[in-house]
Parts: structure tokens; sequence; C-alpha cells
């Protein structure tokens, strides 16, 4: 029962979900933003829709020919030496997708949870030429520290939602480890990763707008 459970988590939470599931976040759970208040809904749902072609479907798509052309074993990437291609080839979509959309006229931190979902996989692929790192506590990590950057550089009050974000990675982490999927090492160490580059990148983002 509790592997069961450890699998509807591993897959309701996917990382390859976590840039979709941070839009929705910050376009329809951060109601004290002008962002909210003035983007019209049709906007938001042809971004949500964008962001979930480019970074969910492109890259599935990828893996799906990785794998017919015996490149992966498996489709859930399993093996770390197999891991590294397909997710550089993730970052470039992700980097893709920021390059699209750099001259609209929405939400910064969305083009900034863009471009740190890009940095975050590409770091990952990096890594996993050596070690294993749990991609999914990077992206629930990516997602905790777009919103602290949010709360703390735009003063908002969103620390419950940080707080139930913490919980779920808690969640998350745990069901990866129930899973044998990772050691402890590798889920601290991923959720740190993903939680430092996003944060970091809205801080040197803020420097450059102030200097």
């Amino acid at each position: 029962m509790m592997r069961f459970i450890a699998h509807i988590i591993s897959f309701l939470f996917h990382p390859l979900l976590m840039a979709t599931f941070c839009c929705v976040l910050l376009f329809f759970g951060l109601t004290d933003t002008i962002y909210f208040v003035f983007t019209p809904i049709r906007i938001k749902l042809a971004l949500i829709i964008t962001v979930f072609s480019f970074t969910f479907l492109l890259p599935l798509l990828n893996v799906l020919v990785l794998y017919k052309l015996n490149y992966v074993s498996s489709l859930y990437l399993t093996n770390r030496r197999e891991r590294a291609l397909p997710l550089l080839i993730t970052a470039m979509c992700y980097f893709g997708l920021y390059y699209l959309i750099q001259d609209f006229s929405i939400w910064p931190a969305i083009k900034l949870l863009i471009l740190g979902g890009g940095v975050c996989i590409m770091c990952a692929g990096i890594i996993s030429l050596k070690w294993q790192i749990s991609t999914h506590m990077i992206g629930i990590g990516g997602v905790i520290g777009v919103l602290l950057a949010i709360c703390y550089f735009m003063q908002l009050p969103i620390l419950l939602p940080v707080a139930l974000l913490i919980v779920l990675a808690g969640f998350i982490g745990a069901a990866r480890l129930q899973l044998n999927s990772h050691t402890p090492a590798q889920v601290y160490v991923g959720f740190i990763v993903g939680c430092t580059i996003q944060f970091m990148l809205f801080f040197v983002a803020q420097m450059l707008i102030f200097i």
C-alpha cells in the first residue's frame, strides 16, 4: 500500500510537471499581485498551455524517441548513465521557451522560473554523469525557491503556501525513498540544488535591476 501511494505521489508531482504547476500557482494562487488582477484569463491559459507543451510534452516526446532508438532502456530513466542526454535536451526545451517569451509583456517571475528550470535541469544532467540526484526534489525545491524569492523581494504574505509546499516536498522525498529510487543524500541535495538555483537567479535579477 505504501509503495502504491509513493508511486501516485511520484507520478502526480513528476519533475516535468513542476514548471506548469508553478505557473498555475503564480497566476491563480497569488491574488495580491497586479498580474493576477490585470492579466486576462485567456493570456494566462495560453501561457500555461505553452509552458506545458515545452516543459512536459516535448521532453516526454524526446524520451520516447530515445527509448525507441534504444538509447535509454526505460522511460523512467532509472539508469543514471542514461539520464544525461535526455536531461540536457529537456534543458534546451526550457531555454528555447525562455527565448520565445523574452519579448512577451508578462510577469518577469514567469520568465525567471523558466530560465531557472532550464539551469536546474542542466545541472541535474551534468551531475548525473557522476552521481544520481533526485530530479523530483530539484523540481519541488525549485518551486519553493521561486516562491521564497517572490515573498522576499516583493514582500508578499505567502509564507503559508511556502510552508504547505515544504510539507509537500517532505512527502515527495519520502515517496522517492520508499521506492528505493534515491538515497537520503540524493533527496536532500536535489532539494537544495533546486531551491538555491531558483532563489539565486531572482537575487541576481534584482541586483541587475538596481545597479
